[in-house]
């Protein structure tokens, strides 16, 4: 071979490549060494061979690289389009997403509601054993309730500061002494709230032992079990409504299977957020204090405590049973009663120990003891020897009808209160009525004729409480 030759043949492939060609040849090479300088020498061959090729091909370099550059840019420029296109179609998913939830969730209402309302999982188990039916998102709960999605964000959504209020709170006096605090909701809550009631609340079973605010039963129903016993105890739960804090609604909503979502919404919607009012610039603005709790005067507040206290009235009724005690509850009113004297002590300690554990307090100075010789009286009812109304009471009340026959309305009140006169004392004549019809039929006769001469002249309202009288 020539040096020509040999430099033509080294050009074709390399020169380590020839180098290794000529080990093999002659027997050089050891098979049995590593061979990964033998697959680079072999790598590197491919692809100057390759090279060789395309160097054959071009004839004019420049030209090339520039068609090659022309080439990489159009691949540039079509990458760019296919990008911006994807970034069109991803914001306008982005968009039609934001008009589903827009149509279909709350939105935002607050950001500790944010990761319940994300959870969107029912026990549908649990639903059909409280016989209620399943309500798979805030849209379908708004079709149900007959109400867009924006008048549900609107009645939810709390502002730390805001000039308006969804509760319109006063006081009434109450009969033993200060007031109790009422908050009643606005028109469209108070319809929702009134909704709640007939499509879940009134359908989930509650404890033989709450009768108040009960189909069927009254305070009548709840002193009768007391009736001719040696000793009667009376004990109240202390600030019963607030008590029953937002988390706990909530808890009890998802307790009987609905998904968060909807635990959150209802829970909203039922309970009060706690608001101070200021004055600023002389305009009145209510400061959320990032409370909520269920509020007296709500039409559903009633039977969400007869809900939350099942486990209280089952562990009550238990221990009452194994001491020889009858009990029932009326509201934040829990009544116990026995023939014996003898575990007087153990009852009022597992009252206390037991309300404690299910998250109550009783009230230190509204627990009473009544013995059979002094009088037993069970919200407002007298049980010594059968249901009966209060002797003094009544003379008062005898008193009052009388002095309004005699000059008019005018200074005159009834139970520390002048307002609404004639709703009041027709409410306590029904009351009479209720436990005794003989005398209350009495009453209910002479206040209608009150009524005729004194009704205020709005002629609405003369019908409407006349109206009474003709059921």
């Amino acid at each position: 071979m020539t040096r020509q030759e040999l430099y033509d043949k080294i050009k074709l492939t390399s020169k380590d490549s020839f180098i290794l060609e000529e080990m093999k040849r002659l027997g050089f090479w050891d098979s049995n060494k590593p061979k990964l300088a033998k697959e680079m020498i072999e790598q590197k061959v491919a692809l100057q061979k390759e090279l060789n090729t395309f160097s054959k091909k071009i004839k004019d370099p420049k030209s090339a690289l520039k068609d090659i550059h022309k080439q990489r840019m159009k691949e540039a420029m079509d990458r760019r389009e296919e990008t911006k296109k994807a970034r069109e179609k991803k914001q306008e998913n982005i968009k039609q997403q934001r008009e589903i939830k827009k149509d279909n969730e709350v939105g935002f209402i607050g950001y500790s509601f944010i990761k319940d309302l994300n959870n969107k999982t029912s026990n549908n188990e649990l639903l059909k054993q409280n016989n209620l039916f399943e309500i798979k998102d805030t849209k379908e709960l708004a079709d149900k309730m007959g109400v867009d999605i924006g008048l549900l964000k609107r009645l939810t959504y709390t502002q730390k500061l805001s000039t308006s209020s969804n509760y319109v709170s006063f006081k009434i006096p109450k009969k033993t002494g200060g007031f109790r605090d009422i908050s009643a909701p606005k028109e469209k809550l108070k319809e929702l709230q009134q909704w709640i009631v007939v499509n879940i609340l009134n359908k989930v079973p509650i404890n033989e032992n709450a009768h108040g605010f009960v189909a069927k039963k009254s305070i009548l129903t709840n002193a009768t079990p007391h009736i001719q016993k040696q000793v009667v105890i009376n004990c109240d739960l202390e600030n019963f409504f607030p008590t029953l804090t937002y988390p706990r609604v909530k808890g009890l909503f998802n307790s009987l299977g609905y998904s968060m979502e909807i635990s959150v919404i209802l829970a909203l919607l039922t309970t009060q957020a706690e608001q101070k009012e200021i004055i600023l610039d002389e305009e009145k603005y209510y400061l959320y204090t990032n409370k909520r709790y269920l509020p007296q005067g709500s039409p559903a507040s009633p039977m969400i405590t007869n809900i939350m206290c099942r486990k209280l009235d089952n562990r009550l009724k238990g221990i009452s049973k194994s001491l020889n005690f009858e009990y029932s509850r009326y509201a934040d009113d829990m009544t116990f009663s026995s023939q014996e004297y003898l575990n007087i002590t153990k009852m009022l300690h597992w009252v206390k120990y037991i309300t404690k554990e299910e998250g109550f307090t009783l009230h230190p100075d509204k627990t009473q003891i009544m013995r059979k010789g002094s009088r037993q009286e069970v919200t407002g009812i007298v049980v010594n020897q059968k249901p009966s109304i209060n002797k003094k009471t009544l003379k008062q009340f005898r008193a009052l009808l009388y002095q309004i026959n005699q000059d008019g309305l005018e200074g005159k009140q009834w139970q520390g209160n002048s307002d609404n006169l004639l709703d009041r004392i027709l409410g306590y004549a029904h009351f009479i009525n209720m436990v005794d019809k003989t005398k209350g039929q009495k009453y209910l006769s002479q206040i209608e004729d009150i009524i005729k001469i004194y009704a205020p002249k709005d002629k609405s309202y003369s019908n409407k409480i006349l109206d009474f009288f003709k059921k």
